[in-house]
């Protein structure tokens, strides 16, 4: 009966024990007891290796759709043969066509709709790592027989490795502001929480060279001018910024 009567009071003894919940790290010895969160960004200059140049070829004729596409097609094979020359595809350079249109167009008079005349344009995209003689692609274009530059657009093909390396530089940092913050605390970092990365480019310089290249252009159009010289292009820098969002538990 002892026995038994012993085994009793160990087993209430047991049941009345409140339920506890062991701590994250506490097998380690280590109780957490918050975190701190810190932000750090990282940014640096780049010169832009890559450029991507819309030409518009625009034909017209009053009687004729095919006679406006025949054109077309002329001022287009002259621009293709000049431009194959010009480009490096072991580079990773190429040319494409897009946006080509064939249409009628017409005017209002009076309410009344009047065909006025038949219209083809195309566009052709150059793609190329040869920055040093795009005024020259530009001017040459221009003399072969197309409309206009629609657009240029600079940019940068090792945007990763770029990338790879601030997002290094702001991961570090931010880990040291968060050591910094703790030992002002009488604390010290134990691990990581949570972390957050982005990285972008600010293509600034690129609306420059446009409107340099719009002014030029300008030129060449207006035939009163004296030729126009090649025009100025200027790609400017792009911008990289790494961002690192990060929380450290600490104790």
């Amino acid at each position: 009966m002892k026995k038994i009567l012993t085994a009793s009071v160990i087993s209430a003894v047991l049941l009345s024990m409140p339920a506890m919940t062991l701590p994250a790290g506490a097998l380690n010895n280590e109780i957490e007891k918050g975190y701190v969160s810190v932000s750090y960004t990282a940014e640096k200059e780049v010169s832009p290796d890559t450029a991507e140049i819309s030409i518009a070829i625009r034909t017209e004729d009053n009687k004729s759709l095919n006679e406006a596409s025949a054109k077309n097609k002329e001022i287009s094979d002259k621009i293709y043969a000049y431009l194959k020359s010009y480009i490096t595809p072991a580079d990773g350079d190429y040319i494409k066509t897009s946006n080509y249109s064939a249409r009628p167009t017409y005017r209002y008079v009076n309410g009344k709709r009047i065909f006025s005349k038949y219209e083809v344009s195309n566009n052709i995209t150059v793609h190329t790592k040869t920055l040093d003689k795009l005024p020259t692609l530009i001017d040459k274009s221009i003399s072969l027989g197309a409309t206009n530059v629609d657009s240029l657009n600079f940019s940068l093909s090792e945007k990763d490795s770029q990338c790879a390396e601030l997002l290094t530089e702001a991961t570090q940092k931010a880990k040291n502001r968060a050591n910094v913050v703790a030992s002002a605390i009488g604390s010290s970092v134990t691990g990581i929480k949570g972390i957050d990365a982005s990285c972008s480019l600010n293509r600034y310089g690129v609306s420059y060279a446009r409107n340099s290249l719009m002014k030029s252009m300008g030129a060449m159009a207006d035939e009163a001018a004296a030729p126009a010289a090649e025009p100025t292009i200027e790609p400017g820098v792009i911008k990289v910024y790494s961002s690192v969002n990060a929380s450290f538990y600490v104790k």
